[in-house]
C-alpha cells in the first residue's frame, strides 16, 4: 500500500487544481493527472479509479459552474448526458476486451486534427448557431454514448470530442459547446467511476484532496471561459490538444510511432 504523507497530497493537489482548471476549458485534465499518479507509485488500476473520481468532481464542478450561468439547456441535455453515463460505465466494464494499440494509434491523429480545426476554421466563435448537421436524437443515441464509452475505455480528449461534436454536428457557439460537453464530460466520468468504485481500487486520501483541488481549479476555469469566451477557449484548445496528441505519441510503446519507425528507419 502506498504511503500517503502530507507532501505528496499537497503535490498531487497542487496538479489536480492546474489539470481542473485546463480541463474546464478545453478538456484533458486527465493526461495531468494520471501520469502523476503512475510516479507517485499507485499501481495502474488504483491510478485510473483515483484519477476518475477527482476528474469527476471537476467536470461535475464545471457544469455546475456553467448551469448557474445559464448556459445549459437541461430539456436537451439530461438524455444526453444519461446515454453519456451509460456509454462511460459500458467502456469501464469493457476496458480489458478493447484493442488499447488501436486507441494509442488513433487517438492522436483525431486529437492533432481538433488542434488544426480550432486553429484555422475562420469562424468559432458564440455569436451565431450553425444549421446542425444530424437530429438530436441521433446525437443522443448515437454520439453521446459513443464518446462516453471511449472514455471508459481509455479517456485521454474526451472533453474536447465533446465539444467538437457539439459544434459540428449540432452548430453550437463555441461557449455553449464547452459548458455542454462539461455536462456530458461529468455524466461518463460518473458512469465509469460508478465501475471502478464498485472494484474497490480508489485510494481515498488522494482522491478526496485531488477531487477538492480539481473542483476549485474547475470553477476558475469555467469563469474564466465565459469572462474570456472564444478567445481564451480557441488558443487553449489548439495548444491542450497538440500537448495531449504530443504525450501520447510518446509513451513508450505506441503503435503508431512503432509502425512510423518501420516503415521509415
Amino acid at each position: 500500500m502506498l504511503e500517503v504523507d502530507l507532501s505528496l497530497l499537497l503535490a498531487l493537489g497542487a496538479v489536480a487544481l492546474l489539470a481542473g482548471f485546463f480541463d474546464a476549458i478545453a478538456g484533458g485534465g486527465g493526461l495531468v493527472t494520471l501520469p502523476v499518479l503512475f510516479v507517485a507509485g499507485l499501481d495502474p488500476l488504483a491510478a485510473l479509479a483515483t484519477n476518475k473520481f477527482q476528474a469527476a468532481s471537476a467536470t461535475v464542478s464545471a457544469t455546475c459552474a456553467f448551469a448557474r450561468r445559464g448556459m445549459l439547456d437541461w430539456h436537451r441535455g439530461l438524455p444526453m448526458a444519461v446515454m453519456a453515463f451509460a456509454g462511460g460505465a459500458l467502456g469501464a466494464l469493457s476496458v480489458s476486451l478493447l484493442p488499447r494499440d488501436l486507441l494509442q494509434a488513433g487517438v492522436p491523429v483525431l486529437l492533432v486534427l481538433i488542434a488544426a480545426y480550432f486553429a484555422f476554421s475562420p469562424r468559432l466563435d458564440d455569436s451565431r448557431m450553425r444549421k446542425p448537421r444530424v437530429s438530436l436524437s441521433l446525437f443522443c443515441l448515437l454520439i453521446a454514448p459513443l464518446i462516453g464509452f471511449y472514455d471508459g475505455v481509455f479517456g485521454p480528449g474526451v472533453g474536447s470530442f465533446f465539444m467538437v461534436a457539439f459544434m459540428l454536428l449540432l452548430g453550437q457557439g463555441m461557449l455553449h459547446a464547452v459548458a455542454n460537453s462539461k455536462l456530458l464530460n461529468a455524466a461518463c466520468n460518473l458512469g465509469a467511476l460508478l465501475v471502478f468504485a464498485a472494484s474497490g481500487t480508489i485510494l481515498w486520501p488522494l482522491a478526496l484532496v485531488m477531487a477538492v483541488c480539481a473542483m476549485l481549479g474547475a470553477q476558475l476555469g469555467a469563469r474564466c471561459a465565459v469572462y474570456f469566451g472564444p478567445r481564451l477557449i480557441r488558443p487553449l484548445v489548439v495548444c491542450v490538444c497538440g500537448a495531449m496528441a504530443m504525450k501520447l505519441l510518446l509513451d513508450a510503446g505506441n503503435p503508431l510511432v512503432e509502425w512510423v519507425a518501420l516503415e521509415w528507419p
